[in-house]
């Protein structure tokens, strides 16, 4: 047999030979290794037989064929022979060939046994193919021997460069790094048999990128080679490395890979202001934290090591200003810290530095890594709109003050040099009830209407003060105002009380609990003070004990009560409270008796019994829902005449009907009121008097007077006061005429620009007066003109 095995008897032994490439039946005898077989006889043939039952280990030791790859000769490459010693040579042993890449890569010649290559054969690919053989009886096809197995090995040539198989690079290594600092490590790949001879021994070497870097031939290390590369002056390498098989000898295949080096920022640059003086402007009106301008220090480097921290380190500026730094553009930002004034300082003067925060000790020698700047600003003077000192007013006003009361002087004065006059009023938004009134001169605050804690207890109005030559400019205040409590509200019944005493109560008896309430809140608490009204002090049926925590019982004098006698007591109860002056009020009581049974439970409290008939009579049903109808006629006729009485006349042209003469003595708002007054009241007065409606014609804006009054003209206290009293009056009679309005237009006199009206003053004939300048006033006085307008001798005007 071929291949390796192991040989039960002396029969498959007989027909084996010895093949040119094969050898070993390691212990057998001659007789087997002849060119032909012998038969044995019986007695050889059991000694033989013997001989194999005592040692069973028997082996063929087969040896590998090898054949070179990358053949490129046109003719098929001769691998090897099989041959078999039962083999005469005539043909007819058939040789076959299975297994790996029979038939397609390799082929037998069936009667030779010769094996050869028919296709390319590439190492990288395939290293090897096992194979088996089998020698047949061309004839009738029997094995002559048993199927062998064998190996072709595919033998290694230089034919594959070396790659790389992670090209091209990117790295990076810090700026300033010392000679000799790793940057990265490439590594190129072999396909060649790296067991075989020097094919896959690469050596590594360095094309482009010297003198900046360098490369170990053995391991593909790169390292820095110059000192002190700086990356803002060149920050980008393009290396190049080559890969070399045979050790790097002559006739090697090589391989090349880009390897990109970015030089990595360190801070070794310094920050410097590119100017050294900086002007700038800010108006005096601009907000806190609003920006006043930037100043920026240059730094070659990037990144962290570019970051910058600015600081206010001199100046006079330095609670007024302050700087901050944007993170995304490294400038210092100076801003506004303190309200400015140009009043009181019309320019700053700062010095400012900009340092990095972040710095390498190596490179300190370098530095300072800090810079300074000057920085000038001035205050821009802007009409500012006048300004209330204080900035808020509290005021507490007792609610029974009296109408006209200066409750608070309101203070404001313009912040400007020119120091214009102020003009003082109330917003309205801010007091809808127009309990205020502001002085329009002197800012004096008035109480305008009555208070009342109970109904409002806070009042928050806004003052505005406006320039008088700048009406735009316009200032304000908040006034809040607290309204005091005092005693004006009498203690009553928290609510309405009725109590049921039974016939068989006995003296004594708790029959009710009371309490009241009071709208004041007096500082030391609310306390009730309970007795009976003086007309029932010496009530002989019951009786009032006061419990001093502001509630009380209401007991029974007396037992025996009876309910025909009387079924109903009207018991009143004095109620004071503990305020100045002490204010008290009488609540009443209402106590029924009833009728109860044995465990109090209340029965009944009619003094009779009232029986309803069962059913009532077809008569009776007709003459009640008869007496219904008619009561709903008289009703719908009453209302009827109602709504026509109401109804105001309205005058039918179509109609002849006679004048009607109405008299009444009240004035109205002229032509364009039509709402002041309901006309149909003019039809029937009597009406009007039974009706109570709101007034419906405008209230006067007390303010509206012209900003431009003199200061002089300030009115005297007292008649303002009565002034403001007998306003009120007015607004809450409904039946007084209707609101008149001022309207200021201008003022004459001396000084203004229509001077004076007067005609105290005119001329005494019309002959003295000249209406010429009328006929230059426009087609509007054409008319007046034609009426006073001078004539001449032929009665024609000019």
């Amino acid at each position: 047999m071929w291949t390796s095995g192991r040989m039960s008897n002396a029969k498959n032994l007989l027909g084996l030979g010895v093949s040119l490439y094969f050898w070993g039946l390691m212990d057998l005898t001659t007789t087997v290794l002849s060119g032909s077989a012998r038969p044995l006889t019986e007695g050889q043939e059991d000694n033989l037989s013997d001989k194999l039952h005592q040692r069973m280990k028997r082996s063929w030791v087969w040896n590998q064929f090898f054949v070179l790859e990358e053949y490129t000769g046109t003719d098929p490459l001769y691998v090897g022979k099989l041959h078999s010693d039962m083999d005469r040579g005539d043909g007819s042993i058939k040789y076959i060939l299975s297994g790996e890449g029979a038939g397609i890569v390799f082929t037998i010649d069936d009667t030779t046994g010769d094996i050869h290559a028919i296709q390319r054969l590439d190492r990288e690919e395939r290293s090897q193919y096992t194979l088996r053989a089998q020698a047949l009886d061309r004839q009738t096809g029997r094995p002559m021997e048993p199927e062998s197995e064998f190996i072709i090995k595919i033998q290694d040539i230089n034919d594959n460069e070396p790659k790389f198989l992670d090209g091209p690079y990117v790295a990076s290594v810090p700026e300033m790094s010392p000679v000799g600092t790793s940057v990265i490590q490439v590594t190129a790949t072999d396909a060649d048999d790296p067991t075989y001879g020097n094919s896959a021994r690469v050596v590594y070497s360095i094309l482009q990128g010297q003198p900046y870097f360098s490369v170990d031939s053995r391991t593909g290390l790169i390292r820095t080679a110059l000192m002190n590369m700086d990356r803002e002056a060149k920050e980008y390498y393009e290396v190049i490395i080559q890969a070399k098989d045979m050790g790097g000898q002559l006739g090697g295949l090589a391989g090349t890979t880009t390897v990109n080096i970015t030089l990595s920022d360190v801070n070794d640059n310094p920050p410097r202001f590119p100017q050294k003086h900086y002007q700038m402007s800010v108006l005096e009106s601009a907000p806190i934290s609003s920006t006043v301008g930037r100043v920026v220090a240059k730094d070659l480097d990037e990144g962290i090591n570019a970051e910058m921290k600015y600081s206010l380190v001199d100046g006079d500026g330095l609670d007024v200003f302050d700087i901050n730094t944007d993170p995304n553009y490294q400038v210092g930002i100076i801003t506004v810290r303190k309200p400015l004034s140009f009043e009181s300082k019309k320019s700053y003067t700062l010095k400012v530095e900009g340092a990095n925060p972040h710095l390498e000790m190596r490179f300190l020698n370098l530095g300072p890594f800090r810079d300074t700047t000057t920085v000038h600003i001035s205050v821009e003077d802007v009409d500012e709109p006048p300004v209330f000192e204080p900035s808020f007013y509290f005021v507490e006003v007792p609610e029974d003050v009296e109408i006209g009361t200066t409750i608070q002087i309101i203070s404001a004065k313009d912040p400007d040099v020119t120091n214009n006059s102020i003009r003082y009023s109330i917003d309205r938004s801010s007091d809808p009830g127009r309990f205020f009134y502001v002085d329009i001169t002197s800012g004096a605050l008035m109480t305008a209407r009555p208070l009342d804690r109970e109904d409002v207890s806070w009042h928050n109005i806004t003052v505005l003060a406006v320039e008088l030559n700048n009406p735009s400019q316009v200032g304000s205040v908040s006034v809040t105002v607290k309204v005091l409590d005092v005693n004006d509200n009498a203690p009553e019944f928290a609510r309405f009380y009725e109590a049921f005493v039974c016939e068989n109560t006995k003296a004594g008896q708790l029959i009710q609990t009371v309490s009241a309430i009071d709208r004041d809140d007096p500082q030391e608490g609310q306390h009730f003070y309970y007795s009976l009204a003086p007309e029932a002090a010496n009530n002989p049926n019951f009786t009032l004990r006061d419990n001093q925590d502001n509630t009380a019982w209401i007991l029974t004098r007396r037992s025996g009560f009876r309910q025909h006698e009387q079924n109903t007591f009207y018991l009143p109860i004095l109620i004071s409270d503990n305020g100045r002056p002490v204010l008290s009020s009488t609540g009443t009581l209402t106590v029924h008796v009833c009728s109860c049974d044995d465990d109090g439970m209340v029965m009944s409290c009619n003094a009779e019994a009232y029986v309803l008939p069962v059913s009532l009579s077809r008569g009776a049903l007709i003459a009640i829902l008869a007496c219904v109808f008619v009561l709903l006629v008289l009703v719908l006729l009453i209302l009827s005449m109602r709504r026509q009485r109401k109804q105001p006349y309205i005058i039918d042209e179509e109609e002849n009907i006679h004048e009607n003469i109405v008299r009444y003595d009240d004035e109205g708002g002229g032509e364009e009121d039509t709402e002041a007054f309901d006309i149909a009241a003019m039809w029937n007065p009597r009406e009007a008097q039974l009706v109570v409606k709101n007034r419906q014609d405008m209230l006067p804006e007390i303010e509206s007077l012209s900003r431009y009054v003199p200061q002089a003209c300030v009115m005297d206290n007292n008649v303002h006061n009565y002034v403001l009293a007998k306003l009120y009056e007015a607004d809450m009679d409904l039946w007084a005429p209707p609101f008149d309005s001022l309207q200021t237009y201008m003022f004459e006199g001396n000084g203004s620009v229509a001077e004076s009206l007067s005609s105290l003053q005119s001329v005494t004939t019309d002959s003295d007066q000249s209406y010429d300048y009328l006929t230059d006033w426009g087609p509007r006085f054409k008319k007046l003109a034609e009426m006073y307008g001078a004539t001449d001798s032929s009665g024609a005007l000019w």
